[in-house]
Protein backbone atom coordinates (compact mmCIF):
# COMPACT_ATOMS: atom_id res chain seq x y z
CA UNK A 1 0.00 0.00 0.00
CA UNK A 2 1.41 3.39 -1.04
CA UNK A 3 1.90 6.34 1.29
CA UNK A 4 -1.07 8.32 -0.09
CA UNK A 5 -3.37 5.30 0.17
CA UNK A 6 -2.18 4.64 3.73
CA UNK A 7 -2.85 8.27 4.72
CA UNK A 8 -6.34 8.10 3.19
CA UNK A 9 -7.10 4.93 5.12
CA UNK A 10 -5.73 6.27 8.42
CA UNK A 11 -6.76 9.89 7.88
CA UNK A 12 -8.35 10.20 11.32
CA UNK A 13 -5.17 9.16 13.15
CA UNK A 14 -3.17 11.56 10.94
CA UNK A 15 -5.81 14.21 11.71
CA UNK A 16 -5.36 13.78 15.47
CA UNK A 17 -1.61 14.38 15.13
CA UNK A 18 -2.15 17.44 12.90
CA UNK A 19 -4.75 19.12 15.14
CA UNK A 20 -2.56 18.62 18.22
CA UNK A 21 0.40 20.16 16.37
CA UNK A 22 -1.83 23.02 15.17
CA UNK A 23 -3.02 23.61 18.73
CA UNK A 24 0.60 23.73 19.88
CA UNK A 25 1.55 26.28 17.22
CA UNK A 26 -1.45 28.61 17.68
CA UNK A 27 -3.44 27.78 20.81
CA UNK A 28 -5.16 31.17 21.02
CA UNK A 29 -7.54 30.26 18.16
CA UNK A 30 -9.32 27.48 20.02
CA UNK A 31 -9.36 28.75 23.62
CA UNK A 32 -12.45 30.07 25.38
CA UNK A 33 -13.29 33.49 24.02
CA UNK A 34 -11.08 32.90 20.96
CA UNK A 35 -12.17 33.07 17.30
CA UNK A 36 -13.71 29.55 17.37
CA UNK A 37 -15.80 30.26 20.50
CA UNK A 38 -15.54 26.63 21.73
CA UNK A 39 -17.76 27.41 24.73
CA UNK A 40 -20.63 27.48 22.21
CA UNK A 41 -19.46 25.79 19.00
CA UNK A 42 -17.93 22.78 20.77
CA UNK A 43 -19.81 22.50 24.07
CA UNK A 44 -23.20 22.57 22.38
CA UNK A 45 -23.15 22.51 18.56
CA UNK A 46 -20.30 20.03 17.89
CA UNK A 47 -21.28 17.58 20.65
CA UNK A 48 -24.96 17.68 19.64
CA UNK A 49 -24.01 17.12 15.98
CA UNK A 50 -22.00 13.98 16.85
CA UNK A 51 -24.90 12.41 18.74
CA UNK A 52 -27.52 13.47 16.20
CA UNK A 53 -25.32 11.84 13.57
CA UNK A 54 -25.11 8.68 15.70
CA UNK A 55 -28.88 8.56 16.06
CA UNK A 56 -29.36 9.10 12.33
CA UNK A 57 -26.92 6.31 11.39
CA UNK A 58 -28.04 3.71 13.95
CA UNK A 59 -30.08 0.94 12.29
CA UNK A 60 -32.49 0.16 15.10
CA UNK A 61 -34.11 -2.69 13.14
CA UNK A 62 -30.78 -4.58 13.04
CA UNK A 63 -30.70 -4.72 16.81
CA UNK A 64 -33.94 -6.66 17.22
CA UNK A 65 -32.40 -9.85 15.78
CA UNK A 66 -29.81 -9.87 18.58
CA UNK A 67 -32.10 -8.66 21.36
CA UNK A 68 -32.85 -12.08 22.89
CA UNK A 69 -29.20 -13.14 23.38
CA UNK A 70 -29.46 -11.87 26.96
CA UNK A 71 -26.53 -13.82 28.50
CA UNK A 72 -24.10 -12.43 25.96
CA UNK A 73 -25.36 -8.87 26.47
CA UNK A 74 -25.16 -9.15 30.25
CA UNK A 75 -21.60 -10.42 30.05
CA UNK A 76 -20.42 -7.67 27.68
CA UNK A 77 -22.08 -4.76 29.50
CA UNK A 78 -21.06 -6.04 32.96
CA UNK A 79 -17.46 -6.52 31.84
CA UNK A 80 -17.31 -3.13 30.11
CA UNK A 81 -19.02 -0.95 32.70
CA UNK A 82 -18.38 -2.81 35.99
CA UNK A 83 -15.37 -5.14 35.86
CA UNK A 84 -13.21 -2.96 33.56
CA UNK A 85 -13.35 0.23 35.68
CA UNK A 86 -12.93 -1.69 38.95
CA UNK A 87 -9.91 -3.62 37.62
CA UNK A 88 -8.26 -0.43 36.36
CA UNK A 89 -9.00 1.31 39.68
CA UNK A 90 -7.14 -1.47 41.52
CA UNK A 91 -4.26 -1.29 39.00
CA UNK A 92 -4.00 2.48 39.51
CA UNK A 93 -3.63 1.97 43.26
CA UNK A 94 -0.28 0.33 42.42
CA UNK A 95 0.68 2.67 39.56
CA UNK A 96 0.04 5.75 41.73
CA UNK A 97 3.16 4.76 43.69
CA UNK A 98 5.28 5.20 40.55
CA UNK A 99 6.59 8.38 38.90
CA UNK A 100 4.02 8.26 36.07
CA UNK A 101 2.15 11.55 35.60
CA UNK A 102 -0.90 11.38 37.90
CA UNK A 103 -3.15 13.16 35.39
CA UNK A 104 -2.36 10.53 32.76
CA UNK A 105 -3.22 7.85 35.32
CA UNK A 106 -6.55 9.59 35.90
CA UNK A 107 -6.96 9.47 32.14
CA UNK A 108 -6.58 5.68 32.28
CA UNK A 109 -9.45 5.58 34.74
CA UNK A 110 -11.61 7.67 32.39
CA UNK A 111 -10.86 5.19 29.58
CA UNK A 112 -12.13 2.34 31.75
CA UNK A 113 -15.44 4.13 32.34
CA UNK A 114 -16.22 4.58 28.64
CA UNK A 115 -18.91 2.58 26.80
CA UNK A 116 -18.05 0.38 23.79
CA UNK A 117 -17.69 2.15 20.41
CA UNK A 118 -20.37 2.07 17.73
CA UNK A 119 -17.89 1.30 14.95
CA UNK A 120 -14.55 -0.46 15.57
CA UNK A 121 -15.83 -3.49 17.54
CA UNK A 122 -18.51 -4.12 14.88
CA UNK A 123 -16.06 -3.70 11.98
CA UNK A 124 -13.53 -6.13 13.46
CA UNK A 125 -16.21 -8.67 14.44
CA UNK A 126 -17.49 -8.56 10.86
CA UNK A 127 -13.95 -8.89 9.45
CA UNK A 128 -13.43 -12.09 11.44
CA UNK A 129 -16.89 -13.46 10.63
CA UNK A 130 -18.16 -13.35 14.20
CA UNK A 131 -21.64 -12.59 15.55
CA UNK A 132 -22.10 -9.21 13.90
CA UNK A 133 -25.70 -8.76 15.12
CA UNK A 134 -24.59 -9.20 18.74
CA UNK A 135 -21.72 -6.75 18.19
CA UNK A 136 -24.10 -4.17 16.71
CA UNK A 137 -26.57 -4.56 19.57
CA UNK A 138 -23.94 -4.32 22.33
CA UNK A 139 -22.16 -1.37 20.73
CA UNK A 140 -25.43 0.52 20.29
CA UNK A 141 -26.97 -0.50 23.63
CA UNK A 142 -23.67 0.19 25.41
CA UNK A 143 -23.59 3.67 23.90
CA UNK A 144 -27.11 4.43 25.14
CA UNK A 145 -26.30 2.93 28.54
CA UNK A 146 -23.07 4.91 28.68
CA UNK A 147 -24.98 8.20 28.49
CA UNK A 148 -26.14 7.57 32.07
CA UNK A 149 -23.57 5.12 33.47
CA UNK A 150 -20.32 6.71 32.19
CA UNK A 151 -20.82 10.14 33.84
CA UNK A 152 -21.78 8.37 37.08
CA UNK A 153 -18.62 6.25 36.93
CA UNK A 154 -16.46 9.29 36.16
CA UNK A 155 -17.91 11.16 39.11
CA UNK A 156 -17.57 8.09 41.34
CA UNK A 157 -13.90 7.38 40.54
CA UNK A 158 -12.59 10.88 39.82
CA UNK A 159 -15.05 13.44 41.11
CA UNK A 160 -15.86 16.57 39.11
CA UNK A 161 -14.93 20.21 39.06
CA UNK A 162 -16.58 22.09 41.91
CA UNK A 163 -17.59 24.75 39.40
CA UNK A 164 -19.92 22.32 37.61
CA UNK A 165 -22.79 21.05 39.81
CA UNK A 166 -24.04 17.50 39.35
CA UNK A 167 -27.42 18.71 38.05
CA UNK A 168 -25.77 20.93 35.42
CA UNK A 169 -23.71 18.01 34.10
CA UNK A 170 -26.75 15.84 33.54
CA UNK A 171 -28.92 18.62 32.15
CA UNK A 172 -26.20 19.39 29.61
CA UNK A 173 -25.79 15.68 28.84
CA UNK A 174 -29.53 15.42 28.30
CA UNK A 175 -29.70 18.41 25.95
CA UNK A 176 -26.52 17.66 23.96
CA UNK A 177 -26.57 13.84 23.97
CA UNK A 178 -30.00 12.31 24.65
CA UNK A 179 -32.14 14.82 22.72
CA UNK A 180 -29.94 14.79 19.56
CA UNK A 181 -29.85 10.96 19.64
CA UNK A 182 -33.64 10.73 19.82
CA UNK A 183 -34.04 13.38 17.10
CA UNK A 184 -31.60 11.43 14.93
CA UNK A 185 -33.64 8.26 15.35
CA UNK A 186 -36.89 10.10 14.58
CA UNK A 187 -35.39 11.66 11.44
CA UNK A 188 -34.10 8.25 10.37
CA UNK A 189 -37.67 6.97 10.42
CA UNK A 190 -38.62 9.57 7.80
CA UNK A 191 -35.39 9.41 5.78
CA UNK A 192 -34.67 5.65 5.90
CA UNK A 193 -34.98 4.98 2.17
CA UNK A 194 -32.90 8.03 1.24
CA UNK A 195 -30.18 7.16 3.77
CA UNK A 196 -29.97 3.52 2.63
CA UNK A 197 -29.82 4.62 -1.01
CA UNK A 198 -27.26 7.43 -0.61
CA UNK A 199 -25.26 5.91 2.29
CA UNK A 200 -23.91 9.19 3.74
CA UNK A 201 -20.43 8.99 5.36
CA UNK A 202 -21.69 9.10 8.96
CA UNK A 203 -18.40 7.87 10.40
CA UNK A 204 -16.34 10.48 8.55
CA UNK A 205 -18.70 13.29 9.64
CA UNK A 206 -18.47 12.34 13.33
CA UNK A 207 -14.70 11.94 13.07
CA UNK A 208 -14.28 15.38 11.47
CA UNK A 209 -16.34 17.02 14.22
CA UNK A 210 -14.39 15.05 16.81
CA UNK A 211 -11.12 16.47 15.45
CA UNK A 212 -12.44 19.96 16.17
CA UNK A 213 -13.23 18.96 19.77
CA UNK A 214 -9.74 17.48 20.21
CA UNK A 215 -8.19 20.63 18.71
CA UNK A 216 -9.94 23.02 21.11
CA UNK A 217 -9.18 20.73 24.09
CA UNK A 218 -5.46 20.91 23.35
CA UNK A 219 -5.62 24.65 22.63
CA UNK A 220 -6.74 25.10 26.24
CA UNK A 221 -3.81 22.98 27.44
CA UNK A 222 -1.09 24.63 25.37
CA UNK A 223 -2.35 28.09 26.35
CA UNK A 224 -1.54 27.15 29.96
CA UNK A 225 2.30 27.24 30.30
CA UNK A 226 2.25 25.44 33.66
CA UNK A 227 1.15 22.14 32.04
CA UNK A 228 3.85 19.91 30.57
CA UNK A 229 3.57 16.40 29.11
CA UNK A 230 6.26 14.02 30.34
CA UNK A 231 7.46 11.82 27.40
CA UNK A 232 8.48 8.95 29.69
CA UNK A 233 5.06 8.90 31.36
CA UNK A 234 3.42 9.00 27.93
CA UNK A 235 5.43 5.99 26.73
CA UNK A 236 4.68 4.01 29.88
CA UNK A 237 0.96 4.79 29.61
CA UNK A 238 1.03 3.56 25.99
CA UNK A 239 2.61 0.27 27.10
CA UNK A 240 0.09 -0.08 29.95
CA UNK A 241 -2.78 0.44 27.49
CA UNK A 242 -1.53 -2.30 25.16
CA UNK A 243 -1.04 -4.60 28.18
CA UNK A 244 -4.59 -3.92 29.41
CA UNK A 245 -6.07 -4.62 25.98
CA UNK A 246 -4.18 -7.88 25.48
CA UNK A 247 -4.88 -9.08 29.04
CA UNK A 248 -8.60 -8.32 28.85
CA UNK A 249 -8.96 -9.90 25.40
CA UNK A 250 -7.35 -13.08 26.75
CA UNK A 251 -9.57 -12.93 29.85
CA UNK A 252 -12.81 -12.58 27.84
CA UNK A 253 -11.63 -15.33 25.46
CA UNK A 254 -10.90 -17.69 28.37
CA UNK A 255 -14.23 -16.98 30.05
CA UNK A 256 -16.39 -17.29 26.92
CA UNK A 257 -14.73 -20.54 25.76
CA UNK A 258 -14.69 -22.34 29.11
CA UNK A 259 -16.72 -25.59 29.39
CA UNK A 260 -20.35 -24.81 30.08
CA UNK A 261 -20.24 -21.22 28.82
CA UNK A 262 -22.64 -22.07 25.95
CA UNK A 263 -21.19 -19.32 23.77
CA UNK A 264 -20.48 -20.16 20.13
CA UNK A 265 -17.17 -19.29 18.47
CA UNK A 266 -18.90 -16.41 16.67
CA UNK A 267 -20.24 -15.16 20.04
CA UNK A 268 -16.74 -15.27 21.51
CA UNK A 269 -15.42 -12.99 18.77
CA UNK A 270 -18.13 -10.38 19.45
CA UNK A 271 -17.51 -10.65 23.20
CA UNK A 272 -13.75 -10.12 22.86
CA UNK A 273 -14.04 -6.96 20.79
CA UNK A 274 -17.14 -5.39 22.40
CA UNK A 275 -15.93 -5.98 25.97
CA UNK A 276 -12.46 -4.48 25.50
CA UNK A 277 -13.03 -1.62 23.04
CA UNK A 278 -13.82 1.89 24.26
CA UNK A 279 -15.56 4.75 22.46
CA UNK A 280 -13.57 7.86 21.55
CA UNK A 281 -16.53 9.43 19.72
CA UNK A 282 -18.68 9.35 22.86
CA UNK A 283 -15.80 9.65 25.32
CA UNK A 284 -14.22 12.97 24.37
CA UNK A 285 -17.53 14.92 24.36
CA UNK A 286 -18.49 13.37 27.71
CA UNK A 287 -15.14 14.33 29.25
CA UNK A 288 -15.62 17.83 27.86
CA UNK A 289 -18.97 18.08 29.66
CA UNK A 290 -18.14 16.32 32.96
CA UNK A 291 -14.70 17.92 33.44
CA UNK A 292 -15.45 21.36 32.03
CA UNK A 293 -13.20 23.80 33.86
CA UNK A 294 -10.40 21.29 34.58
CA UNK A 295 -7.11 22.80 33.46
CA UNK A 296 -5.73 19.26 33.04
CA UNK A 297 -8.60 18.08 30.83
CA UNK A 298 -6.38 17.39 27.82
CA UNK A 299 -3.93 15.30 29.90
CA UNK A 300 -6.90 13.29 31.16
CA UNK A 301 -7.96 12.86 27.50
CA UNK A 302 -4.55 11.62 26.26
CA UNK A 303 -4.95 7.92 27.31
CA UNK A 304 -8.29 7.77 25.46
CA UNK A 305 -6.62 9.25 22.37
CA UNK A 306 -3.98 6.49 22.62
CA UNK A 307 -6.49 3.74 23.40
CA UNK A 308 -8.56 4.37 20.26
CA UNK A 309 -5.86 3.72 17.61
CA UNK A 310 -4.31 1.02 19.81
CA UNK A 311 -7.53 -1.04 19.90
CA UNK A 312 -7.91 -0.77 16.12
CA UNK A 313 -4.25 -1.63 15.49
CA UNK A 314 -4.23 -4.59 17.88
CA UNK A 315 -7.58 -5.86 16.63
CA UNK A 316 -6.50 -5.62 12.98
CA UNK A 317 -3.29 -7.52 13.69
CA UNK A 318 -5.24 -10.29 15.47
CA UNK A 319 -7.98 -10.67 12.82
CA UNK A 320 -6.24 -13.48 10.82
CA UNK A 321 -5.39 -15.43 13.99
CA UNK A 322 -8.90 -15.12 15.46
CA UNK A 323 -10.47 -16.00 12.10
CA UNK A 324 -8.35 -19.17 11.86
CA UNK A 325 -9.32 -20.15 15.41
CA UNK A 326 -13.03 -19.55 14.76
CA UNK A 327 -12.97 -21.53 11.50
CA UNK A 328 -11.27 -24.51 13.15
CA UNK A 329 -13.67 -24.32 16.12
CA UNK A 330 -16.68 -24.31 13.80
CA UNK A 331 -15.32 -27.28 11.82
CA UNK A 332 -14.82 -29.20 15.06
CA UNK A 333 -18.40 -28.45 16.11
CA UNK A 334 -19.72 -29.76 12.78
CA UNK A 335 -17.70 -32.98 13.11
CA UNK A 336 -19.07 -33.59 16.60
CA UNK A 337 -22.68 -33.39 15.40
Amino acid sequence: MGLVARIRKEWFIVGIVLVILSAKLQPSIGVKGGPLKPEVTVAYIAVSLIFFNSGLSLKTEELTSALLHVRLHLFVQSFTLIFFPLAVWLLLKVLSLTAIDQWLLRGLQTVSCMPPPVSSAVILTKAVGGNEAAAIFNSAFGSFLGIVVTPLLLLLFLGSSSSVPFSSIFSQLFMTVVVPLILGQVCRGFLREFLERQKPPFGAISSAVLLMIIYTTFCETFSNPSIELDPTSLLLVGLIIFSIQISFMLLTFAFSTRPGSRFSAADTVAIMFCSTHKSLTLGIPMLKIVFEGYEHLSLISVPLLIYHPAQILLGSVLVPTIRSWMTSRQKSSLLLR
